[in-house]
């Protein structure tokens, strides 16, 4: 199956004046669920099997995020949203629902610009981050948590690590607590440009 592309009208700047926007994409949802939740995909990921089924929900936008002097190109949140007044909830509510036919366990919203941009490798890692942050909680003894009907119970995690560069080059991986990161990183890449390449068939176009 074909990695999805978002509208064309929503990934280019081209009218200045279109409103911010967020559009269902059932057709990315697929793309996911085959691509990296279906055992028989060569980009099969065991980390996700707690989401096999899940319900996701999973959004493109041109709304333009920045958050701590970065733009954010990809976003994972436990639904029903939280945080906010009781008629906002309600209404935000009712939208994810009228979207999905019914609440999602996570919703997955992208941006069309960035995403449309972007090779196959780097979306496929936007992608896979943001599964990474949906969670499966564990029990006071490390294990998975279920809920009483036996479902998972789940949560949204946080990162792995999060450090700056700087702090790492002036102190070193294990002072800076980045000891796995770095290991892994200088380890070759389970997933090669080859295997993308199959899964997606649109990368490495231009490349001999």
């Amino acid at each position: 199956m074909s990695r999805p592309y978002p509208p064309h009208d929503l990934a280019t700047f081209s009218d200045l004046e279109m409103m911010d926007r967020f559009v269902p994409a059932p057709d990315l949802r697929s793309w996911i669920r085959m691509t990296f939740l279906n055992e028989d995909s060569k980009l099969y990921n065991p980390d996700h099997a707690h989401l096999r089924d899940a319900a996701l929900g999973i959004l493109w936008t041109n709304c333009d995020n920045s958050r701590n002097m970065r733009a954010v190109v990809g976003q994972a949140e436990l639904m029903p949203p939280m945080a906010m007044g009781k008629w906002q909830k309600a209404r935000a509510e009712q939208q994810i629902a009228d979207w999905f036919d019914g609440m999602p366990d996570f919703l997955l919203t992208f941006s069309a610009p960035a995403a449309a941009g972007m090779d196959d490798p780097s979306f496929c890692a936007l992608v896979e981050h943001e599964l990474y942050h949906c969670a499966q909680k564990l029990d006071d003894y490390g294990m998975p948590k279920f809920k009483q009907d036996g479902t998972p119970s789940f949560a949204i995690r946080g990162h792995d690590v999060e450090e700056f560069v700087g702090v790492v080059a002036r102190y070193g991986a294990e002072a800076a607590g980045v000891s796995a990161m770095v290991d892994a990183a200088q380890r070759a890449p389970m997933i090669g440009r080859a295997s993308i390449d199959g899964a997606c068939g649109t990368c490495l176009r231009a490349v001999a």
